[in-house]
């Protein structure tokens, strides 16, 4: 009788056994099949967490713009804006009064360039200033709109070509933000005679920035508020639009790490990820003689921003007068000036930065591994933006959701990446036709090695 009962517990034993190990497997598959960042063959960079299962010996790293030498003639005024309009630079700044009030001696002025680099400032002969109409004045004469005119341009499908610019200005002793439209960038007319984002208390003063967002189908404006009713911490608010003429009550972001003010938030969709916003506001230190540096953030719509990297972005430098009041605000938009390279303005100063490269996966010259969580895309081939060491490398593999590599792209036949590409197609020993992968749930794991990766994306054989 003893032997039938240790029999069945053996077999007992065996059965909890295999349960266990299949455990892991189901719920495996359960996270994929409820979490699939679903990207089809949007870019994706990685300054966040959104792509990210998990990282084992790498980390993510925030990359600094490097400064370039000041060119002769660069405009330098305050609240800045650069459009990159076709084969144009388009920069928006503001001059006049050095009250910083508001007042009516504030002017707006107009800036063109071909390269990014070098600026001139057409006569436009619209104002006189000073007695004179020669200058390339766009508004002035007025209280209030001159103090921060902050221009995007308009890229809501069906927009009328003489209403693709639009704008905000204003502050709140004026009433709130006044609305604005133009078919050029030069010419400019107010959309309606009373503010269509109403007063808030000690808001507006600043830049306030606005744009169209391609992935939640809405004008959103951001602004500077305060975190508390007695005005003690600066913050950001935002509200959205479906006409650019009605606007929801403001939602306080509230990004701010404990006792940091951010004076604005320089918020803009990235050109090459227009999902992806990236934010580059002042952090103000007002017990350190009211001294700014440029910080990073990123929100992928609603009201949240990403605080990955709390470090600066932007330091001051070793330019004295940059540690003074209130020195050190980026132009609105990062712009592309080269194949390679992204240009950021912080007053007469331009930085430059690597294509899509805000901040990468970062590898040491110690080996280490980053999966992906479950994903599902659209496209035939997979494209990366990459750099390594000549001694560093990446390998790819692609894993079903259950974390099997998926056989003809496993990571041993997956030939190592060397070298520093800003778009690469990745490929294994079959080729790079992912055709027979796409829409399915799937995971990347990249096994790398000195090196840096700083986006992806999934495209068809024939994408530019």
């Amino acid at each position: 009788m003893s032997h039938p009962k240790t029999s069945d517990s053996i077999r007992t034993m065996f059965l909890v056994a295999a349960c266990c190990l299949l455990l892991p497997l189901v719920n495996i598959d359960a996270a994929a099949a409820g979490d699939v960042r679903d990207i089809g063959s949007r870019r994706e960079l990685f300054v966040d967490h959104f792509l990210i299962g998990k990282l084992d010996g790498l980390r993510l790293k925030l990359h600094e713009p490097a400064p370039t030498p000041l060119v002769p003639g660069t405009p330098s005024g305050h609240y800045a804006t650069v459009i990159k309009d076709g084969s144009v630079f388009r920069r928006f700044d503001r001059g006049g009064s050095a009250k910083f009030d508001g007042d009516s001696l504030e002017t707006t002025h107009y800036w063109e360039s071909r390269d990014g680099v070098h600026w001139s400032g057409p006569d436009l002969g619209l104002f006189a200033v000073d007695g004179s109409r020669k200058n390339n004045v766009i508004v002035a004469n007025t209280k209030w709109i001159a103090h921060n005119f902050s221009p995007f341009l308009d890229r809501r499908p069906g927009v009328p070509k003489q209403a693709r610019f639009k704008a905000l200005a204003g502050v709140h002793k004026g009433g709130g933000l006044f609305g604005f439209s133009s078919g050029d960038g030069i010419h400019w007319q107010k959309l309606k005679e009373t503010p269509i984002i109403t007063s808030r208390a000690f808001a507006f003063d600043s830049q306030n920035v606005s744009f169209w967002s391609e992935s939640e189908q809405c004008y959103v404006c951001y602004f500077r508020t305060w975190k508390t009713s007695h005005g003690s911490l600066r913050t950001i608010s935002r509200c959205v639009s479906e006409d650019f003429i009605r606007w929801s009550v403001p939602v306080a972001m509230n990004p701010n790490r404990p006792g940091e003010h951010l004076y604005t938030s320089g918020t803009h969709p990235y050109f090459r990820a227009p999902h992806i916003y990236v934010a580059l506001p002042t952090r103000f230190m007002p017990d350190r003689g009211a001294s700014t540096d440029i910080m990073f953030m990123t929100s992928r719509g609603t009201n949240h921003y990403d605080r990955t990297f709390g470090q600066a972005f932007i330091r001051p430098g070793l330019d004295p007068s940059k540690w003074g009041n209130r020195s050190n605000y980026a132009a609105l938009n990062v712009v592309p000036t080269g194949p390679a390279e992204m240009s950021i303005y912080v007053r007469e100063r331009r930085y430059t930065i690597r294509t899509d490269g805000f901040a990468s996966v970062h590898a040491t010259d110690r080996r280490g591994e980053l999966l992906t969580r479950p994903i599902r895309f659209k496209g035939q081939q997979l494209e990366i933006n990459y750099s390594t060491s000549a001694a560093g490398d990446i390998r790819v593999e692609i894993q079903d959701s259950a974390g099997k590599p998926i056989p003809g792209f496993s990571l041993i036949e997956c030939p190592p990446l060397v070298g520093d590409h800003v778009e690469r197609v990745v490929k294994w020993a079959r080729g790079h036709d992912l055709s027979t992968l796409a829409g399915k749930p799937v995971r990347l794991r990249f096994v790398m090695i000195d090196s840096d990766l700083f986006s992806l994306r999934f495209r068809d054989s024939k994408t530019p």
